[in-house]
């Protein structure tokens, strides 16, 4: 059995997607970029406040899927600028605090809405 999740506490989905499914003990969450919910615009041009914000809308969908960051499998990221490896890892790091998922991070050429950041993660939930 397959469930969608649709978090009221994250950014719309701007295309034909679920923020996450839940499949068994699982969660995957989609791609999240820097968007502010109550706006729907990004929070900043600058890395760093679009990194907080992705993270805080991929906390808000796994809130919304029963699980929490204690519970994250696998991190996806992807970069427009491999010179912000640093301080997003800096930020990841403070976020997950001593939890070491599985991770990958890619240079990407373009994300949505120019965004310089985004981020897809899968969990474990029950």
């Amino acid at each position: 059995m397959i469930q969608t999740i649709n978090s009221e506490n994250a950014p719309k989905a701007v295309g034909p997607y679920s923020h996450a499914v839940i499949h068994g003990d699982t969660a995957y969450l989609s791609g999240q970029i820097g968007i502010d919910p109550a706006s729907g615009a990004l929070v900043s041009d600058d890395v760093r406040a679009q990194a907080r914000q992705v993270m805080a809308n991929l906390q808000a969908v796994l809130a919304s899927c029963g699980s929490e960051r204690s519970r994250i499998i696998k991190v996806s990221i992807y970069l427009i600028d491999m010179a912000d490896f640093a301080a997003v890892n800096a930020l990841y790091a403070e976020w997950l605090q001593e939890h070491r998922p599985a991770r990958a991070t890619v240079a990407v050429a373009s994300l949505p809405l120019n965004a310089k950041i985004e981020m897809d993660l899968v969990a474990a939930i029950g």
